[in-house]
């Protein structure tokens, strides 16, 4: 994690990560004002937090209360050497706790992190360079031996080669890439999570049977989703980019709807129309991209070559957001390395979706089948020597689809997890589906895991497919649990043979979309001077109900974005008119306004926090309708989960509003118990929020042009980088 310092005044100290800011200062008699914790004061206090965080996750898995356990730490200084200490850390336990417990707690006080690394002995490396904010160089440490070439199956180039490319690659965009976490909780499975030192939203996992596999993984995924603007998708990408000569790639062109707002005659196929608009519903302003808001220069559309015939067919932007997400996408050393991932990952997908949603019973793999591949058996053991129950199937429907899956069943808690994996070779289908199940994961996460059910409506809920494609945390029925199953084992192998393996893979799996009379459509992106690439296929990779572009469309940002941001600047009838858009436009009270209008606000602030509901109370507050407001205040008391402070300034305003809601009671006779209870500065911002003198109390002034939206401004900087790459390949090709 990278943490900038600034130097503030005399000896206090201003350390910045992620959102969060922390202050140090040094105790008056090092000559500082004592006005925070010191440096080592807060190391100390990390390493106490650290043991009680993993005395915390031990006791909520079981269902211990935490609310009579204490724990201390204290460091004994030696006199002879201020840098030899012995950290103490002791726990109280209640009396009723079992000894199998309170030796479970002490075990899990061993796991801290903090005391591991210090233990451990980190390595400092002290420089100086030009310039923070431009040095790229990423912040990994792999070491490969010298001249180590490592082949995998799927791979074109050797891992160390790749990881090699991949990372110099960021750094020539001026992407700094962090490694936040590694995970290794059994042999032969490794998972890691990277991201953006700069902008930490940009984030992807990766995972793998080696470190440098998981590694690659990562990097791939992170190049795929920088060359297919995933990061970014559903956010404002600001006024200077809405209108710059291109807003996604230089190849974009931008269609204006026809008469009655129909759509333009250039977009799409019949092919595709047939499936998007069967009802003749849909609407240019429908397929207006959400991230430029730009209506005025109308659909903004990539071109992709239809498989069939190498024909360009121009998609909205927002179509593809809104209903593909980051299905199909894949950078790799070659086209054909990536098509093959795109492909597998389509195919996983949505042969995952006809098993769950068809409650389909799944065949065993034969155990001298899975005996082929020791690594795998070694990782599947250590889980069941854990205590999980584990499922290896296969998913290929009778040796129809490259697909594999590994089911964990977890005893203590009755939950269970299904995770895919597809690609043409068994054994690297098999190493996804038990790499993907771990991935990011602790032996604790996996108590959270949904029960199975019988109740079908609940599993073919459209929802429950996208929690399963997030994170494979859908619910399962139990019929996936039969013995009898639906179909036989089939040992299949949809692998290439030669050194152009790959390509032929890729030819195979477009063939099986062909055979089942799907088109497929592709755009290849190589402008960041990587090779990544996305695949279409209409009515068969969507992630969210084709529906969603009429009914739950992400462009319903712009009937919000700009009165929204400008809220202090709105007269009463501006108002009025937001608050009739947000009643009218069947949104959920409950939803938060950052993902609403797209933009990334801190989470510790009260903009970060804000919800539908909650807005529209504001807005109540500010035309001074308190009945509505107190009626608001009502609902945001018993359920918005808020920050303490925000709960109180709302507890304190319901009462007042009580107060000035009963024509028998006067605010005067309660004031001052009401300021004894609140304090002053809460009660003055209720006070001026009743009188009109503040308004929108919390939030802090902002625009369309986002001002003091750090992190936001930090996400733009990181799609800039993009945009300028692309701009200058462009201006090279001409």
């Amino acid at each position: 994690m990278e943490i900038k310092v600034n130097f503030l005044d005399k000896l206090r100290l201003e350390a910045k990560f992620d959102d969060f800011t922390v202050i140090s200062d040094q105790p008056i008699r090092y000559k500082g004002d004592g006005s925070a914790p010191g440096p080592f004061d807060y190391f100390l206090a990390s390493s106490a937090l650290c043991a009680a965080y993993f005395v915390k996750l031990y006791c909520d898995t079981r269902n211990i209360p935490t609310d009579n356990i204490r724990l201390s730490h204290n460091n004994i200084v030696d006199p002879e050497n201020r840098y030899q200490q012995t950290f103490k850390i002791q726990v109280e336990l209640p009396a009723d706790i079992s000894d199998k417990d309170r030796q479970g707690i002490l075990r899990s006080i061993d796991r801290c992190t903090v005391k591991k690394v210090v233990q451990a002995g980190p390595e400092f490396v002290i420089e100086d360079v030009a310039n923070l904010d431009e040095d790229a160089q990423a912040l990994m440490v792999m070491n490969p031996a010298a001249g180590a070439l490592t082949y995998i199956v799927g791979k074109d180039l050797p891992l160390e080669q790749t990881i090699a490319n991949m990372s110099g690659l960021l750094a020539s965009l001026g992407i700094k890439i962090e490694i936040a976490s590694w995970r290794n909780i059994i042999p032969n499975v490794w998972s890691l999570h990277i991201r953006d030192a700069h902008s930490p939203m940009c984030f992807t996992n990766g995972k793998g049977a080696t470190k440098e596999s998981a590694l690659a993984s990562a990097l791939g995924e992170y190049i795929e989703r920088l060359s297919n603007n995933h990061f970014y998708a559903g956010s404002f990408w600001g006024e200077e980019i809405a209108n710059a000569a291109f807003v996604h790639y230089p190849s974009e062109r931008w269609f204006k709807p026809g008469r009655k707002d129909s759509l333009p005659k250039e977009i799409l196929d019949d092919y595709c129309l047939d499936i998007y608009n069967p009802d003749g519903e849909l609407r240019g302003s429908h397929l207006v991209d959400t991230n430029s808001g730009n209506v005025e220069r109308g659909i903004c559309s990539l071109p992709f070559v239809r498989k069939s015939d190498d024909e360009v067919v121009y998609f909205p932007s927002n179509l593809i957001e809104n209903l593909y997400v980051s299905n199909g996408m894949s950078a790799g050393n070659t086209l054909a390395e990536a098509q093959v991932q795109c492909l597998s990952e389509i195919f996983e997908r949505a042969v995952k979706r006809e098993i769950l949603e068809g409650e389909i019973t799944l065949p065993d793999v034969p155990q001298e089948v899975l005996a082929r591949y020791p690594g795998i058996v070694a990782g599947i053991q250590d889980l069941e020597d854990q205590g999980f129950m584990v499922l290896v199937k296969d998913a290929s429907l009778g040796g129809q689809y490259p697909v594999m899956c590994v089911t964990l069943m977890n005893p203590r808690t009755g939950g269970v997890f299904a995770s895919f994996g597809a690609h043409p070779c068994m054994e690297v289908a098999l190493e996804r589906s038990l790499t993907e199940l771990l991935q990011g994961r602790s032996f604790e996460g996996l108590n959270d895991l949904p029960q199975p059910t019988f109740a079908s409506e609940a599993v073919t809920e459209p929802n429950n497919f996208v929690e399963h494609f997030i994170d494979s945390s859908g619910i399962v029925s139990w019929h996936f649990f039969s013995a009898k199953a639906d179909y036989e084992f089939v040992d299949w192998d949809f692998s290439g043979q030669d050194e152009n393996a790959n390509a032929e893979e890729a030819a195979t799996l477009f063939g099986i979309l062909t055979g089942m009379g799907k088109e497929a459509y592709v755009a290849v992106y190589d402008q960041l001077g990587a090779t990544a690439c996305r695949i279409l296929v209409p009515g068969y990779s969507e992630v969210y109900p084709i529906e969603d572009l009429i009914w739950d469309n992400t462009n319903k940002a712009l009937l919000f974005r700009s009165d929204i941001l400008n809220l202090h600047r709105l007269d009463d009838a501006s108002l009025e008119a937001l608050l009739e858009r947000l009643e009218n436009n069947e949104l959920d009270d409950y939803g938060d306004i950052a993902t609403l209008i797209g933009i990334e606000f801190d989470e510790n602030t009260d903009w970060g926090q804000l919800t539908v509901l909650e807005l529209k109370l504001l807005i109540h507050l500010a035309l001074q309708q308190f009945e509505e407001t107190h009626e608001l205040v009502g609902a945001f008391l018993q359920y918005n989960d808020n920050t303490l402070e925000r709960r109180l300034f709302y507890q304190a305003l319901n009462v007042v509003l009580e107060v000035l809601l009963d024509d028998e009671l006067a605010l005067d006779d309660y004031e001052v118990n009401f300021r004894r209870m609140f304090g002053n500065t809460r009660m003055d911002a209720i006070m001026g929020s009743v009188d009109g003198s503040v308004r929108f109390f919390g939030l802090t002034p902002t625009s369309l042009k986002l001002e003091g939206l750090d992190r936001h401004q930090r996400l733009i900087d990181s799609y800039r980088k993009l945009h300028t790459a692309r701009a200058n390949m462009a201006a090279t090709a001409s």
